[in-house]
């Protein structure tokens, strides 16, 4: 059986923040712009306060089954909420989406590619 590669987004609202909460997500937001996103197994915050109160989590998980997917993505909508919840942030509107990699149509590079290594 082949490994399957998912990739999970965890996206949701700050609520309800206290002017100190809001002044050091301000603090970090270059670690966490929207420019340095990527898909990694512990997450990868993303946020713009200044513009608006949302937020992404970004995570990549693997399984054997496609149902495999379920799974990965309660743990995915669960580590997003222990990292807010540790650190005080108040959330709402959580909802996860996953993408199955292994089902995406291939891209045009992809398609020329595997014409290449199959002839």
């Amino acid at each position: 059986m082949s490994t399957r590669t998912f990739r999970i987004t965890v996206r949701g609202v700050f609520d309800a923040l206290t002017d100190t909460q809001r002044a050091a997500l301000l603090a970090d937001a270059a670690e966490h712009d929207v420019l340095r996103a990527a898909f990694t197994p512990e997450g990868t915050l993303t946020y713009d306060i200044a513009a608006r109160p949302a937020f992404a989590f970004r995570f990549s998980a693997t399984g054997e089954k496609e149902e495999d997917i379920l799974e990965a993505t309660e743990r995915a909508e669960e580590t997003a909420k222990a990292w807010l919840t540790e650190r005080g942030y108040g959330f709402k509107h959580l909802r996860a989406t996953a993408e199955d990699l292994s089902q995406a149509p291939l891209g045009k590079r992809q398609r020329r590619a595997a014409r290449t290594t199959g002839r």
